[in-house]
């Protein structure tokens, strides 16, 4: 029996498997093209102003500095990110195309929310398994 098959059969089961597979190659991709310790650094520091600016709240100089510092973390944050995006991005278009094709007939438009809805459950087992920013 084909996957196309199978997934017709059960097609909740298989949008869901096919969330978790996919949600798998793109936290290993991005796992693999990011330094994950300058990312949980980053973090830290950016929990840290926040802690910091709640502190502060009587100086909005030093809010805005501390604000400005915050942008400057997410924009490298963002930066990092983007690279495995980049990799993944045409493969998993090309993916969600065939998908669509398969899963509309039968599940209508809540195919994609029962995959996002997979898609972020297996997100946050995956990345704390991995040990992930």
């Amino acid at each position: 029996m084909a996957i196309t098959d199978l997934m017709m059969a059960y097609p909740r089961t298989g949008i869901i498997l096919l969330g978790a597979v996919v949600t798998f190659i793109s936290t290993i991709v991005t796992k693999w093209l990011t330094n994950q310790e300058h990312l949980k650094e980053l973090k830290a520091r950016q929990k840290e102003l926040q802690k910091e600016m709640k502190e502060h709240k009587g100086d909005p100089k030093l809010l805005e500095e501390m604000q400005m510092e915050i942008l400057q973390i997410t924009g490298k944050m963002m930066k990092s990110q983007f690279k495995p995006l980049l990799v993944t991005f045409v493969p998993f278009i090309l993916l969600f195309m065939w998908v669509r094709g398969i899963f509309t007939e039968i599940l209508g438009g809540w195919w994609i929310a029962w995959y996002i809805g997979a898609s972020l459950v297996f997100s946050m087992i995956f990345r704390k398994l991995l040990k992930m920013a």
